[in-house]
């Protein structure tokens, strides 16, 4: 039976991460990055395409769990009818090795335990071989890559699965250690489950202190921030805007797309949210990383990059895989990596002031690869984009678009004249003015008194809620009350926001998706921008319910159904959470402080 989205839980070690289902069902898991094929790939097909499942043997369980505080350390509470146990899941790391480690403690009672191990390498097609070593560990060996795994637990084959049944009375525990290497490499020892568990939370406790504390809202900021977090590779810097592949915008559409990959966009706001509460390292390792992925001319600017800056990212499908609850097909790679979206260019200027704001020390290259960015903004502003969603119809002058090359503009005036950089400050004020005049004549619609998707058009789009958020107009300006209002009224279905008009749809719903859960917040930052406190507050409250129980946020929700869609966790619907808590807190936050000073013009 397939499980819900939000029915996961994600465990990772910064280099990858594995989904936990609440039966102890470890789904989805590829090693060693989080873009390598899966050996576990259940969560797109059926378990013969692999999985790890540990739970009671009884059918008639209890399931709560929890994270360890500050950490993605999880912790699923199994209770029969004859006791209690604790399955404790987590990701370690060594030189050219993964480490996932599940660890079973007896609570109360004795409890029939049972396991069930599928490895099916390169999304669920290849068998491996099993073989039996001599200090009783296990070898999965196929092509490149081998599993080893290490447990007290006696283990059968049966029907192209290992098995393995156990007791656990209380005070007992019981280790699992699934290790990633090289299939040509030779065994590493497996390590204490108890003293990586040990290491693994000093080192998100060491991280995880200078996180928010306090009431619900702060937790669930202290969540969202270890989930980014989990999502950032700790050697390369590389963000990766979700931790899966395919999961659908609507059940059995096949608008299914692999999101383990850096968006320029998605890393920049994600670096709003960790530099407002003081990560600075963050924000120098993905500086860094920016740099070495965008090597080479301007005009070879990609909206994407592989974890490492890797730029071909072809997309294909895998027909064997039949996709959740069968929304096929499964794609791997992403062709939306070839788009021109202008957008970015401000996102990561943007980015870059705000880093500078925050004390992040000056570095030449980093300042020349700006200026060649906005010089050849200047030549392809004008000319019309594949927009923020990545719309594969065809280019058009998003308005989205032109408002942020606006704001690459800025911020390029910004930097040069706050910190001393050296640039043509009075030509680049010159464009940012000429694309100012240009997106409030075309992109207004005088007739809704609003502004809309693209120029000449009549539709709308969430993307418009950032116009006030960056500063390109003051949020009391009518246009952009108009603009709210308009939204308020076209893209609201059940209170949430949809990204763009497509049409009628079922209940209501545009054909393909359901609502984008960061829109839905960046409406209630707009509620802050317009000091309507109340109400923002009341949309916050209400997108914090959509939170699964261990506080993680998918793609977009569905107000029908009443369940989260697309890849899972997002990291922009928990960037957006973290940015609009911040608002409610200061009942200012971050959308007027990412606004606040910006030569807002009123023309």
């Amino acid at each position: 039976m397939t499980r819900l989205i939000e029915d996961y839980a994600l465990i990772g070690n910064q280099e990858t991460v594995a989904l936990v289902a609440r039966d102890g069902s470890i789904d989805w898991m590829g090693m060693p990055r989080f873009d390598s094929p899966p050996c576990f790939a259940a969560l797109l097909g059926e378990p013969g395409h692999g999985r790890w499942r540990i739970a009671p043997a009884a059918d008639d369980v209890q399931v709560r769990r929890r994270y360890r505080d500050g950490s993605t350390v999880l912790e699923t509470r199994f209770t029969t009818a004859e006791g209690e146990v604790l399955l404790i899941d987590f990701m370690s790391r060594r030189d050219g090795v993964c480490d996932l480690m599940r660890v079973v403690r007896g609570v109360r009672g004795r409890v029939a335990m049972r396991t069930e191990i599928v490895v099916r390498f390169d999304y669920g097609s290849v068998v491996p071989w099993v073989s039996r070593q001599d200090d009783g560990r296990l070898h999965f060996t196929a092509g490149p890559d081998r599993l080893t795994l290490a447990t007290s637990v006696e283990l059968r084959g049966e029907d192209m699965r290992t098995l393995g049944d156990f007791e656990v009375a209380q005070g007992d525990e019981v280790s699992f250690t699934l290790t990633w290497q090289p299939s040509w490499r030779d065994d590493l020892p497996a390590p204490d489950a108890a003293d990586a568990l040990d290491q693994v939370g000093a080192q998100w406790e060491a991280w995880s202190s200078k996180l928010p504390q306090g009431d619900e809202v702060s937790e669930a900021m202290r969540r969202s921030l270890v989930t980014l977090k989990a999502l950032a590779h700790w050697q390369t810097g590389g963000i990766v805007a979700a931790a899966t592949t395919s999961l659908p915008e609507k059940i059995g559409g096949t608008r299914n797309w692999d999101y383990r990959f850096c968006w320029l966009r998605d890393a920049t706001f994600t670096l709003y949210a960790l530099l407002n509460l003081g990560f600075v390292d963050e924000a120098e390792a993905w500086r860094a990383w920016l740099v070495r992925a965008v090597a080479g001319g301007p005009d070879d600017l990609q909206i994407m990059y592989g974890v490492a800056g890797e730029r071909r990212l072809v997309e294909y499908e895998v027909p064997w895989l039949p996709g959740y609850e069968g929304s096929a097909p499964v794609r791997v790679g992403n062709a939306a990596a070839g788009q021109v979206q202008l957008d970015v260019y401000g996102e990561v200027l943007d980015a870059m002031y705000v880093a500078r704001k925050a004390g992040l020390a000056y570095d030449a290259t980093s300042w020349s690869l700006e200026c060649a960015m906005v010089r050849h903004l200047e030549t392809i502003w004008d000319q019309p984009d594949d927009g923020i969603w990545e719309v594969r119809g065809g280019r058009r002058h998003f308005v989205h678009s032109k408002v942020m090359a606006w704001v690459a503009f800025d911020r390029a005036v910004r930097s040069a004249t706050e910190f001393g950089l050296e640039g043509p400050v009075d030509h680049w004020k010159a464009v940012r003015d000429t694309i100012h005049a240009q997106v409030c004549e075309r992109g207004f619609d005088p007739a809704q008194g609003a502004f809309v998707q693209s120029y000449g058009s009549s539709s709308l789009d969430a993307s418009l809620l950032l116009v006030a958020v960056v500063g390109f107009l003051p949020p009391d300006d009518p246009r952009m009350i108009g603009t709210v209002a308009a939204i308020e009224r076209r893209l609201l279905r059940d209170g949430l926001v949809l990204r763009y008009d497509t049409g009628d749809g079922h209940d209501g719903l545009p054909p393909g998706e359901g609502a984008f859960l960061a829109c839905s917040f960046w409406l209630a930052d707009n509620y802050l921008l317009q000091d309507r406190i109340d109400e923002a507050q009341a949309l916050f409250d209400r997108l914090l319910g959509f939170r699964n129980d261990v506080g993680l946020l998918a793609e977009e929700y569905d107000p029908v159904a009443q369940r989260q869609l697309g890849n899972f966790p997002q990291a922009f619907s928990h960037l957006a959470l973290i940015n609009t808590a911040s608002g409610l807190a200061g009942r200012r936050g971050t959308a007027h402080q990412r606004a606040s000073g910006s030569s807002q013009t009123k023309k």
